[in-house]
């Protein structure tokens, strides 16, 4: 799974593909070292924060939370990112997980 607890929350583990089509969740993928990453595509270019933005904005959209919630914690320049999600993080991961379960790739 591209997610961990923390102490505050979950860590998501994210891939940005900045530019695409259509904003949308692509999947899950596992890099060359074996870590999983949760695929994201957005309209947005990756200037001036707009595709960092949209992407917290498709994520809580896509999984029902307040944008409050989440916050880039790492990768702010990078395509991989690190996203926070707040909130007790039992509770996160069962809904995370489910809320994923359908991108799952082999």
């Amino acid at each position: 799974m591209p997610f961990r607890a923390a102490g505050d929350g979950v860590r998501v583990t994210v891939q940005l593909t900045p530019r695409a089509r259509a904003d949308r969740l692509d999947g899950v993928a596992h890099l060359a070292d074996g870590a999983a990453v949760l695929k994201v595509a957005v309209t947005a270019p990756p200037s001036e924060d707009r595709a960092n933005d949209a992407l917290l904005q498709l994520l809580a959209k896509e999984w029902a939370l307040p944008r409050r919630d989440l916050a880039l914690v790492g990768g702010r320049k990078s395509r991989n990112k690190i996203v926070r999600v707040a909130g007790e993080p039992t509770a996160l991961m069962r809904r995370l997980a489910l809320a994923i379960s359908g991108l799952e790739r082999p």
